[in-house]
C-alpha cells in the first residue's frame, strides 16, 4: 500500500514545488517509487504546438520521471491567478472526487504519492471549497513548507494550527530559505521548532 503526502505552504511563491522535489529526491535515494501531483495549477506557458506547460508540473516530471501530465495534473489553467478565478474565468467546476480518483490510479503504482497545493491551506479552489478541503478528501497527513523570511513564525503557527484543527496530522515541515540573508535566522527557527507540535523533515539552504 502506497504512503500519500499533501503538500501546502505558509503563503504562494514560497518554495512548495522545490521542497517537493527535494523530498521526491530524498525518497527515490531510498529506493521508492515516487508520484506526484499537481491537481490544480494556474499559470501556464503555451507552446507553439499549441500545449499549455505549467513550470511547476514540469518540474514534477522532471523529478519523478512521468509523462502522463493529464493524470498527475487534472486542472490546468492559463492564467496566474488564484484557482477559483481561474477555473471560474474558464467555465470549469473543480472536482475533488475526479481528483480523487487521479491519486488512486497514482496510488497503484507508487511507493510514495506526494499531492502539492496551490497557495496556501486556504486558497479557494471555488466559491465553497478550499485547499483544505482537497487534502481532508484525500485523507493525507500534511506536510507544510515555512518560507523562512520576516514573519514567518506568525504564517507558520497559524496554518499548523489550522492543519490540526481541521483534523488532518501534520507530518511535518520543510523550512525553505527564500531570502539571502533572514535577521535572527537561527532563533527564528529555533522557535518554530519548539512551537511546531511535528518534526522537522528538510532545511533547505537559499537557492538565489
Amino acid at each position: 500500500m502506497s504512503q500519500g503526502y499533501f503538500i501546502t505552504g505558509t503563503d504562494t511563491e514560497i518554495g512548495k514545488t522545490h521542497s517537493a522535489v527535494k523530498l521526491i529526491e530524498l525518497w527515490r535515494r531510498d529506493g521508492r517509487r515516487v508520484a506526484a501531483m499537481k491537481p490544480v495549477a494556474s499559470g501556464c506557458e503555451v507552446l507553439p504546438d499549441g500545449r499549455w506547460v505549467n513550470d511547476d508540473v514540469e518540474r514534477l516530471v522532471a523529478a519523478t520521471g512521468q509523462t502522463d501530465r493529464d493524470a498527475m495534473n487534472p486542472y490546468r489553467f492559463l492564467p496566474p491567478v488564484s484557482p477559483h478565478i481561474a477555473a471560474h474565468e474558464a467555465g470549469v467546476k473543480i472536482s475533488l472526487e475526479l481528483i480523487a480518483e487521479h491519486y488512486q490510479s497514482l496510488a497503484e503504482h507508487a511507493d510514495v504519492v506526494l499531492v502539492e497545493g496551490a497557495g496556501g491551506w486556504l486558497a479557494p479552489l471555488s466559491d465553497t471549497l478550499f485547499m483544505a478541503d482537497l487534502a481532508a478528501r484525500l485523507d493525507l497527513p500534511v506536510i507544510l513548507v515555512v518560507g523562512m523570511r520576516l514573519g514567518c513564525i506568525n504564517h507558520a503557527l497559524l496554518t499548523a494550527r489550522a492543519i490540526e484543527a481541521s483534523g488532518l496530522t501534520l507530518a511535518g515541515w520543510v523550512a525553505n530559505r527564500v531570502v539571502p540573508e533572514q535577521a535572527a535566522y537561527a532563533d527564528n527557527l529555533s522557535t518554530l521548532k519548539r512551537h511546531i507540535a511535528a518534526p522537522l523533515l528538510l532545511e533547505i539552504p537559499y537557492a538565489g
